[in-house]
């Protein structure tokens, strides 16, 4: 077995630093045989698994062992063979990063499954993946999760040492005034909100590096190898995907005119619709549908997938509306379906709950229904069916 794994393992672990507890930790069925991690580029994976390495074994535990698929190594020998070995020697869980970068990574870890009954394997791959779709072999053996970027609870605990809980959705909609009197003696969300919206979604604003040329350089990473590689395009396309991108994230959250972008990136429509789908998939963007419909269809708007990107993208021209929007899908998309409803603002939440976001400096000209909710931001409390927008980000 090769010794430097082991030393490089021993040495990353003792050096891991997740400085917040992620929730996802706690969801995961660690009994499963073969677990599979998703998530975009720069949302913590590498730190996810080795931060189970470091909650379950020690250091030097030869039980637990963490291998990167980038390593030159894996050119030229296959997971199954090396994870054979690290059987024989008494391994227990191997730790996977970056599976894809393996050829026939699936088929590999089927026969790691079939063959290895005593082995748990937990792995993490790009959002872009498909597991199920695309490597039937794996169905109905792998349990699959997406790690997201931090939620703005996550981020708060990281920055004043708080332990505050997630809610579930109805809880919050139900209980909002209680949860706020929780909340509220101990911190002042409204001073953290900003700087959330920013940076605050990637773990990587704690390295000190600049975060906005930080955050591009994955961006770029996203497209080159999460859509390029894993969905097998070829390079010339690249200059077309990256441009499409641009115009959408510049068009701000709207309804695409996929002829006018068809013909800016000269390709056709068809071809522009699954060019938005995989950068939905690789976490760059979010399609918002009306209720009932879905992919292939028009989409009734597009956002960036979460306001740091808009802000890194294009700084100068950012409305405090289309971030407050933005935030809220991304809130709300762990776990719930997000439509757009018929007027602007609007959004209509698990086909049943209706949405506005709106402005509480603006309270003056809003007429309130009833049969809305509205999250308001610019307020850190609220009342009846208006529930302060921050609080959703309490949801994961």
């Amino acid at each position: 077995m090769e010794e430097a794994f082991f030393r490089t393992h021993a040495y990353l672990v003792e050096h891991t630093n997740a400085p917040v507890h992620r929730s996802l930790m706690d969801e995961i069925n660690w009994n499963d045989r073969l677990i599979g991690i998703k998530g975009s580029r720069g949302v913590g994976k590498t730190t996810f698994l080795l931060e189970y390495a470091k909650e379950n074994f020690s250091p030097t535990d030869r039980h637990c062992l963490y291998i990167n698929m980038n390593n030159f190594y894996f050119g030229g020998n296959g997971i199954y063979d090396f994870a054979g070995d690290f059987v024989k020697h008494g391994g227990k869980v191997l730790l996977i990063d970056q599976v894809f970068k393996q050829p026939d990574w699936s088929k590999e870890l089927r026969r790691c499954y079939d063959d290895y009954k005593d082995l748990k394997i937990v792995f993490t791959g790009s959002s872009v993946m498909r597991l199920k779709e695309e490597n039937p072999e794996l169905n109905g053996i792998v349990k699959s999760y997406n790690l997201r970027g931090f939620s703005f609870r996550e981020y708060i605990n990281l920055q004043t040492g708080n332990n505050f809980r997630p809610y579930s959705l109805d809880d919050i909609i139900n209980n909002h005034e209680h949860i706020c009197r929780e909340i509220l003696p101990n911190v002042s969300p409204m001073q953290y909100f900003h700087d959330y919206l920013h940076h605050g979604f990637y773990p990587f604003f704690l390295e000190h590096r600049n975060f906005s040329e930080n955050l591009l350089k994955t961006m770029n990473m996203m497209t080159e190898v999460d859509i390029l590689l894993i969905k097998q395009i070829e390079l010339k396309y690249l200059t077309k995907i990256k441009k499409l991108f641009y115009e959408l994230a510049l068009d701000g959250p709207k309804a695409p005119n996929i002829s006018n972008l068809a013909h800016d990136i000269e390709t056709s429509r068809a071809t522009v619709m699954n060019y938005i789908k995989y950068l939905a998939d690789a976490r760059l963007i979010n399609i918002i549908y009306p209720v009932g419909q879905q992919f292939p269809k028009k989409p009734s708007k597009v956002m960036l997938h979460n306001p740091n990107l808009m802000y890194t993208i294009y700084p100068i021209k950012v409305e405090e509306q289309d971030v407050m929007e933005t935030f809220f899908v991304n809130s709300l998309w762990k776990d719930h379906q997000v439509n757009q409803a018929g007027k602007d603002h609007y959004y209509i939440v698990d086909e049943k709950r209706k949405f506005r976001i709106s402005d509480a400096h603006s309270e003056h000209k809003i007429r309130y229904n009833a049969d809305t909710i509205y999250a308001r931001y610019n307020t850190e409390v609220g009342k009846d069916n208006r529930l302060p927008l921050w609080l959703l980000g309490f949801l994961y």
